[in-house]
C-alpha cells in the first residue's frame, strides 16, 4: 500500500520552501509530512499530502521542479526498538533505506545556520518552541 510523494527541487535561499507552501494552502492542498534537506546550493523537500496529484500540477504550472514518488507510510507503537524492528525486517530481506522521514506530528524538528537566532525571531509568534525534557515526556 504505497502512499504518492510529492519532491520539489529548489534553489537553497530564504523563501524558498515558503513559496512551495503558499501554493499548497492556496490550493487547498494540506502538508501531512515533510523533509527538506540541502546539497549546497539546492535543495529537495519531499511532501506527503492530502491531494498529491493536485500538488504536482499545480507546482508543474508554476513551473516548478516537482517529481512524483510512491513511498510506505508505517504506522509504529511508540515504544523503544520499534523502528529499529522495522529496519531490520527491511534490511534482512536485502532492502535499502534511501531516506526516511516521520509524518503527522505537530512538533516538526528545523535545522537553522543559528538556533538563537532563529528562536528570537520566532519568540512572538504564536508558536510552542518544544524542549528536550519534553520530547522524552511525549508519548
Amino acid at each position: 500500500m504505497a502512499v504518492s510523494q510529492i519532491s520539489v527541487f529548489l534553489e537553497n535561499h530564504p523563501g524558498h520552501l515558503k513559496n512551495i507552501l503558499d501554493v499548497f494552502e492556496l490550493s487547498g492542498i494540506n502538508v501531512r509530512g515533510y523533509s527538506a534537506s540541502d546539497t549546497g546550493d539546492y535543495g529537495i523537500a519531499r511532501f506527503i499530502l492530502d491531494k498529491p496529484d493536485l500538488a504536482l500540477d499545480v507546482l508543474r504550472a508554476r513551473g516548478c521542479a516537482a517529481t512524483l514518488a510512491q513511498v510506505l507510510c508505517i504506522r509504529l507503537p511508540d515504544k523503544a526498538g520499534e523502528l529499529a524492528r522495522v529496519m531490520e525486517a527491511i534490511s534482512d530481506a536485502g532492502i535499502n533505506v534511501i531516506y526516511s522521514y516521520s509524518l503527522i506530528s505537530t512538533i516538526i524538528a528545523i535545522h537553522v545556520d543559528d538556533t538563537a537566532f532563529a528562536e528570537a525571531a520566532l519568540q512572538n509568534q504564536p508558536v510552542e518552541l518544544v524542549s528536550q525534557d519534553e520530547i522524552s515526556k511525549i508519548l
